[in-house]
């Protein structure tokens, strides 16, 4: 009896680790999702928001879209099971994969994947008037995004190859949101905003005080993405911001969305068949849904998709 009830606990084990893990924890057919944004002024936000509409219009979910810290909270949140769905920076979400930079210490983060990348992220230095440039950033008071946010990751990358770090500036934590109030009411005087172009709360900035956002120099943009390849050379035209007259040069990562991977195949392929369904809804709600597209959604991705949204690039052969 003793034998046979052994032989049975080692055929269930055996089963539990065949093909596709059958007895890994899977998610039950989603009825509600949890879409982890970013804070309620940046672009992360406004997307997410049409996001939520249109997955609750064509696919009949009821879908809560959470405030956050933005890229690297995010991945915690997904990561966890906390959140169902994420938007992460690609720079970030390399990081957090292979357990590098500032995933080091907690080590790789695997249990997330792709859904698609969705649009550049842009570098903003937004300044007051009186700031001649990013070197002239030494000694002042600026905001570098919230702690464990993609944009402080930025500005820390930005500013070595300026030759600075944080200790030669006086360093805030704001959000985009205070960040800006910040800069309005004078109690700093830069600040730093990793989001879609244009940024909501940098347009109401714009509309109330003089700002400039501080271009890097071609040599400055050629050793960074020279040394992370996940950033591209972008500019902002003239006149995305209130004042701002002039192009600037600067950089941008991409915007990605990213999924637990307990969430079921099928639902994960609906899901991306209605983001791409559903883009002249996401455009007329945000800017930045005009530029989704099959060809860049899946560029600039260096971590597995989800099988759901394989399953959905392989069908309108965008991906083999």
């Amino acid at each position: 009896m003793e034998t046979m009830r052994k032989t049975g606990i080692v055929l269930a084990l055996a089963l539990c680790l065949g093909l596709y893990a059958g007895c890994e924890k899977k998610a039950p057919p989603l009825t509600a999702m949890r879409l982890a944004t970013g804070g309620s002024t940046g672009t992360y936000y406004a997307y997410g928001t049409a996001l939520g509409r249109v997955f609750e219009e064509r696919l009949g979910l009821r879908v809560v879209v959470q405030t956050t810290a933005a890229a690297v909270a995010n991945i915690a949140l997904v990561q966890s099971g906390s959140a169902d769905f994420a938007f992460v920076q690609n720079d970030v979400m390399t990081y957090a994969y292979n357990g590098t930079d500032i995933f080091s210490a907690e080590g790789a983060q695997k249990d997330f994947s792709a859904v698609a990348g969705l649009y550049p992220e842009v570098c903003h230095i937004v300044a007051a008037g009186g700031v001649a440039g990013i070197a002239g950033l030494k000694g002042l008071r600026v905001s570098v995004g919230e702690g464990g946010s993609g944009t402080a990751l930025n500005a820390a990358q930005i500013l070595a190859a300026y030759g600075m770090s944080f200790a030669d500036i006086k360093r805030e934590n704001l959000n985009f949101g205070d960040s800006a109030k910040a800069l309005a009411a004078g109690e700093i005087d830069a600040f730093f905003c990793t989001a879609g172009t244009p940024t909501p709360a940098l347009v109401e900035l714009a509309s109330s005080v003089p700002i400039r956002i501080l271009p890097i120099s071609e040599a400055r943009r050629k050793l960074l993405v020279s040394e992370y390849p996940y950033y591209t050379a972008h500019t902002v035209p003239a006149g995305t911001y209130p004042g701002v007259e002039e192009d600037v040069n600067t950089l941008a990562v991409q915007a990605t969305l990213v999924v637990n991977n307990t969430i079921q195949a099928d639902d994960v392929y609906k899901v991306t068949r209605a983001l791409f369904e559903g883009k002249a809804e996401i455009s007329a709600a945000h800017p930045k849904g005009a530029e989704l597209s099959l060809e860049s959604a899946i560029l600039g991705i260096p971590v597995p998709f989800h099988p759901g949204a394989l399953k959905y690039y392989r069908e309108k052969g965008a991906l083999k």
